[in-house]
Order: structure tokens, then C-alpha cells, then sequence
């Protein structure tokens, strides 16, 4: 997704075209992920408003959507607040944005330091803690999985026996599926106990107790990309969870797909767009984007948890591809407190297949596709080098080799062109007969 001076000029001519107008200030922006997910909502952002880069490296793809950056540790809420207030001496600060998750809460820090607009830092919190989003929810009388935090493997046996089986146990503040799984009997527990609480995530703290163990919920997964404006939430993307032919990556969580429709009819069910207002409300969630997950059981709608960040899998960009509607944009509105714009100026389906291996290997090569827009294949991107390792869960977290990318009329084509693209991706790897760890350690 590396963008050239061409794509910048046609994307900048666009969006004035729209009406799309820069604001007045900086917006200073928390890290900025990696380039294949994120660079789409940076682009986009740069045309809405000046930002300055926060990030542990000086800018190389960044650099053409930056008005300036400072090299630090972006997880260090003190250094960040040091380099922003250096910033504010000579320019008007007027928000802050972030769409990493391990950066979030060293985001929100500094935004309530400088007292702008951005992630609040009690909803982030309350975000981040899946113990206590359960518990702010249910006390607010929205349906929850019956759940217990626990601390070693006996207190999550007996947490398992009054909850009943299958369980999921997760880490009570990771992310994105870490160390997530679901359990089906106390035999697997152990095991998946043990992983779970070996799980992290670089610059995410960790709790002393800290392993969630929580009812199993039934029914189709969704996701809800939406945003939050003068104490409104709006919700714009909604995700269905593609089902994946990689059995071998059960128990565990790991995503392989997603489809985003601009006519799906759960975008204005009533229901939905009751619980997920309120959760936002009970949550403290403003002035910013947010990535909830939410499952349909025969309860009806139950809030899994919600991320205090756009989501990620390039989900805000299938937004974008089937609504019109530009997330980046939208996120930056956001961080300045002004009006987004959210009205959609198309109606299509948009979707993404990532492709995991069934062993563990060493990539020899990836062959994708040539994108075809008169067959709706949009992208193919080979994720692994020559070289490269792909471990299976629970030893690697999301080892993908390739993702395609598609667009359609309707979700049944969607899908199916999803299918025929993965299709044509071709692995070549040698299995290791040794996992990862096992070889660094030997």
C-alpha cells in the first residue's frame, strides 16, 4: 500500500472535490502502525489537518502526510508529553489520534495532559480491563457472559466447573486474540490455561490476576467500527466474521477474514444500535473512534469487548472501499471535535481472506495473483519472504502468508470471489519438524 506523489495529488484533488476542507492546528498522532494497515487512515488524515508524528523512528513512508515528527519511545507518557508541549511552543495543538493498540493508553495520557481532544483515558481504561468492562456493563444491565478473573489454574478449574464447559479463557488486558481459547474440557484446560497466561503484547501492561475464564458465546460474530462526537456514538462499518477453511487454527481465535456490506441490514437494527450507544456511554468513550466486537446469541446482541481504536485487518479500509465513508477522515474529526462527516456516497460489499499455514514452515516462496478490478480482485499481497517462519497458534500470533482483497455487488459474490482469489495463492515451504521456540532454545 506504499503511496507515491501521484496517489497523494489524485487522493488530495478528490477529497476537495467532496468539500473536504484542512482545519486550522496540529494533530498529533501516537505512532502510526504498520504501512500496509495503517497508511490508508494517515493519507487520509493528512488532508483534514497538519500532523506531527510521535513514533520511536524517524518517518519513512509517514513522511509524505507529515508536517513534522519526534523521534521517542511512544509508550513513555512522559516523554510524549515532554515532546508535545515542545511541539505546542510554536504550533496551535489541537487533538490527539492513535490507532495502536499498544500505544493507546500513553495516547490517552496526553491528550487529558494537554487537554485537547482524543482517547479518553478512563475509557481506555475501562477498555483495556476486560474484567472491569464486564463488570461496567452488567452493573448497567447490558447482557454479559458469565465470567471470572482468576489468578493460578486451580482458581480457573473451579471457575470452569460453576461456569460450565466449553469456556474461554483470554488475558484480561491483551488484544486482537492473544492468548485466546476456547476450552472444551477440564483436560484442555492446563494447556490453554498455561498459554494464555504466557501471552503478551509489547508495551500492553499486565495484570498480577489475570487471566479472564468466561461463559462461551454462541451465534455469529460481529464488528462495529463506529465514532463518538459531542457524546454520540454513530456506528459507520460493520463486519461479519468470515468462517475459514484453516481448521487446524481451532481452538484458538484467529481471524481469517471479514466482510463489510454498506446494505447490511444489522447497521440499522435498533437493537444493536441500542447496546452499542449505551455501551459507549457506560464505557466513557468520547471524542474518538472505537472497534467493538459483538456476538448474536439467542440472548440477543452481548458486547465481547470494545478496543478504544479503529480496528484493525484493514477493516476500516473495507469500510471506506463499501461506504464512501473515509475512517481517516472521520478519526481526525474526531481528535479535532468538529462534525465528520458521515454520510455514505456508495453502496457495496468490500472484503479481506488471510491465509494461515496448516504447519509449522519456512517459507521457500509466496505466489499471489495479479490484481483484476474487472473480476473484483482488488489486492493480493504475499505477507512472508524467502526465509521467513510461520509458526501456528498458540507458538505466533496471526502468522499469515498472504491476504486478498475484494470488492463486489452483493456478499455471496464478495465471498465468492474471496474464495476463487485465495485459490490462486501459491505456498512454497518447508515444514520445521521443531517448533520456533523449541529451535532458540536448543
Amino acid at each position: 500500500m506504499a503511496t507515491g506523489a501521484a496517489e497523494i495529488h489524485r487522493a488530495a484533488e478528490v477529497h476537495r472535490a467532496a468539500g473536504v476542507h484542512r482545519a486550522a492546528g496540529t494533530v498529533l498522532v501516537v505512532g502510526s502502525g504498520a504501512q500496509e494497515y495503517r497508511e490508508h487512515l494517515l493519507r487520509s488524515a493528512a488532508l483534514r489537518a497538519d500532523l506531527w508524528l510521535l513514533d520511536a523512528a524517524a518517518p519513512t513512508w509517514q513522511a509524505p502526510h507529515l508536517t513534522g515528527s519526534t523521534e521517542l519511545d511512544p509508550g513513555d507518557p512522559h516523554a510524549l508529553i515532554r515532546a508535545a508541549r515542545a511541539v505546542a511552543e510554536v504550533r496551535k495543538v489541537r487533538g490527539v489520534l492513535c490507532h495502536e493498540e499498544a500505544l493507546i493508553l500513553p495516547a490517552a495520557r496526553l491528550a487529558e495532559a494537554l487537554d485537547v481532544p482524543g482517547p479518553s483515558l478512563t475509557a481506555v481504561r475501562n477498555c483495556r480491563d476486560k474484567h472491569r468492562t464486564r463488570a461496567l456493563l452488567r452493573d448497567a444491565g447490558l447482557p454479559q457472559p458469565r465470567h471470572a478473573v482468576v489468578a493460578d489454574l486451580a482458581e480457573a478449574a473451579a471457575a470452569a466447573e460453576w461456569i460450565g464447559y466449553p469456556v474461554v479463557v483470554k488475558p484480561r488486558g491483551l488484544g486482537s486474540g492473544r492468548g485466546v481459547a476456547l476450552v472444551r474440557s477440564a483436560a484442555e484446560l492446563r494447556g490453554l490455561f498455561a498459554e494464555a497466561r504466557a501471552a503478551h503484547w509489547p508495551g500492553v501492561p499486565t495484570y498480577r490476576v489475570g487471566i479472564l475464564v468466561e461463559e462461551y458465546l454462541d451465534g455469529p460474530e460481529i464488528s462495529v467500527d463506529g465514532v463518538v462526537h459531542e457524546g454520540r456514538y454513530t456506528p459507520l462499518f460493520l463486519a461479519r466474521r468470515l468462517s475459514g477453511k484453516e481448521g487446524a487454527l481451532s481452538p484458538y481465535f484467529e481471524e481469517t477474514g471479514h466482510l463489510v456490506s454498506a446494505g447490511d441490514p444489522l447497521l440499522d437494527d435498533p437493537a444493536l444500535r441500542w447496546v452499542l450507544a449505551k455501551t459507549h456511554r457506560v464505557l466513557g468513550v468520547t471524542d474518538t473512534m472505537t472497534h467493538a466486537q459483538v456476538r448474536l446469541t439467542a440472548r440477543g446482541f452481548v458486547v465481547v469487548e470494545v478496543n478504544g481504536r479503529l480496528g484493525g485487518d484493514l477493516i476500516p479500509y473495507l469500510g471506506h472501499l463499501a461506504t464512501g465513508i473515509d475512517p481517516g477522515l472521520v478519526a481526525v474529526d474526531a481528535a479535532l471535535r468538529v462534525p465528520p462527516r458521515l454520510t455514505p456516497d456508495r453502496s457495496r460489499t468490500a472484503g479481506i481472506r488471510f491465509l494461515h499455514p496448516q504447519e509449522h514452515c519456512r517459507v521457500e516462496h509466496v505466489t499471489v495473483p495479479e490484481a483484476d478490478a474487472a473480476k473484483g480482485l482488488l489486492r493480493a499481497v504475499a505477507l512472508a519472504a524467502p526465509g521467513d517462519e510461520r509458526g501456528m497458534p498458540p507458538l505466533d500470533h496471526l502468522q499469515r502468508y498472504a491476504y486478498v482483497l475484494c470488492e463486489a455487488g452483493t456478499p455471496a459474490e464478495c465471498a465468492a470471489r474471496l474464495d476463487a482469489a485465495a485459490d490462486r495463492v501459491r505456498l512454497s515451504a518447508r515444514p520445521l519438524t521443531m517448533a520456533p521456540d523449541e529451535r532458540a532454545a536448543s
